[in-house]
């Protein structure tokens, strides 16, 4: 007799998941680019459009670098040029220069601009030759003003200590001029464009400063964006694995009852119906505390709705020990309970661990110790508290592949406890658990 196909399911399309706002912060979430921040509310719609339009200056120029470079380059050309023309004469000192030397000196204070911002010492070194010759000519061009942007560029992109070098290739220049075309005091001559080196030496420093300052936060925001995500995949894993610690612990032992009783009502059924009546409940008792401890673990992973009333029923504490010795009882294992010392309180959490290490032993006795085993659990008040559970089976529960023993030490390790498993010595045998848990330190 062949047996039935078993039907193929259909697969239900998976959904991708709907893009969340914001940076997100849920394992695995993908950084996205941070929205826009409101203006303020006292914010000035005109303060507002100034900033704007400063933003949108600085796209274009962090986008296209050279070409705001020989937008900015031919402006001042063009400029100078003009001024070449012949309106450098209306502050000149001597106003018989030659033109060609006029032009040349214009666009010798302006082509090198192009490369302001990668070589600014060498495009002041280029300029300053150009300075000297308009001073000492007494031409006096109004393009000698540029300077002062490559001035700037010095003080934002290089160590204070080049302004020095800059402003000795920009001063003496015009104290040259100054010695041969004296017009005024020296106050009037000298003082006004050192005051202006000064100036805007200041202001290439504070731009600087502040971007730095900037780059810093961001860069800052950037880590605590990276360390929120980690503590969030940290937090999801460490969820994780306590559940799938909690479903072993509730499931495999709950099943494994449940597998002793089945095996004893089958084998009672044709000899003593009643007795296998009562394995059927006890199998339906087990049942139901199995499905309860389930559903009250599986409520952290739902979202309820507001107004829903939750399972609220505590973990299994101290108290509940004697019900679960019962249930391993009624599943065929004979299993003996002493109480060394005087009683004290533990936190939840410490007599959930003690719980489930018995519960995780009794059923690895239930699984491999064998029909004829029995089991004693010891419990030890005194510097913390200690439990051994012995078994006299002949079964070798750490050959599995499960994770008991491993839940069972991560469970331990939670409070600095310590647990040791392994076989009794030959005869008469068994095998056998011992955990430790120390007295909380914590104030």
């Amino acid at each position: 007799m062949t047996a039935r196909p078993r039907p193929r399911s259909r697969t239900r399309p998976r959904l991708r998941p709907r893009p969340k706002t914001g940076t997100g912060t849920g394992t695995g979430s993908r950084l996205r680019p941070p929205l826009p921040a409101p203006r303020p509310p006292h914010q000035q719609p005109l303060t507002a459009l100034v900033q704007g339009a400063v933003q949108r200056v600085r796209d274009v120029d962090r986008r296209h670098p050279s070409a705001w470079d020989l937008l900015l380059t031919g402006f001042f050309v063009v400029a100078a040029l003009v001024d070449a023309g012949g309106g450098w004469r209306n502050i000149a000192r001597n106003t018989d220069v030659p033109q060609w030397l006029v032009v040349t000196m214009s666009l010798g204070f302006t082509v090198p601009l192009l490369w302001r911002r990668t070589h600014p010492v060498r495009v002041l070194v280029a300029m300053a030759p150009v300075i000297l010759v308009s001073g000492w000519t007494g031409a006096m061009l109004q393009a000698g003003l540029i300077v002062h942007v490559v001035v700037f560029n010095v003080a934002l992109r290089l160590p204070p200590k080049t302004l020095w070098w800059a402003a000795a290739l920009v001063t003496v220049p015009n104290l040259l001029a100054a010695i041969r075309y004296p017009s005024g005091s020296w106050d009037q001559q000298i003082v006004p464009s050192l005051w202006t080196f000064a100036l805007v030496s200041l202001l290439g420093i504070v731009v600087r400063t502040r971007q730095e300052y900037t780059a810093s936060l961001v860069e800052r925001a950037h880590r605590l964006e990276i360390e929120r995500d980690q503590q969030a995949r940290l937090a999801a894993a460490a969820e994780r694995t306590r559940i799938a610690r909690e479903m072993h612990d509730i499931i495999g032992h709950n099943l494994s009852v449940i597998t002793g009783l089945a095996d004893g009502g089958a084998y009672a059924a044709a000899k003593s119906p009643e007795r296998a009546a009562e394995a059927l409940g006890a199998i339906a008792t087990t049942s139901r505390q199995a499905l309860t401890e389930l559903r009250r673990l599986l409520d952290v992973l739902r979202d309820e709705p507001p107004g829903t009333a939750a399972d609220r029923s505590p973990q299994p504490a101290l108290t509940d020990l004697d019900r679960l010795l019962d249930g391993v009882r009624a599943a065929g294992l004979p299993v003996r309970l002493t109480t060394h010392g005087t009683p004290e309180a533990l936190p939840a959490g410490r007599q959930l661990t003690v719980y489930r290490v018995v519960q995780e032993a009794l059923t690895n006795t239930l699984k491999h110790a064998g029909p004829t085993a029995t089991a004693t659990v010891d419990l030890t008040y005194g510097d913390g508290i200690t439990v051994t559970v012995t078994d006299t089976g002949h079964g070798e529960p750490g050959t599995g592949h499960g994770r008991g023993l491993t839940g069972m030490r991560e469970r331990a390790a939670l409070y600095n406890g310590t647990l040791d498993a392994g076989p009794l010595p030959q005869p008469p045998g068994g095998w056998r658990v011992h955990l430790h848990l120390p007295k909380d330190s914590s104030p």
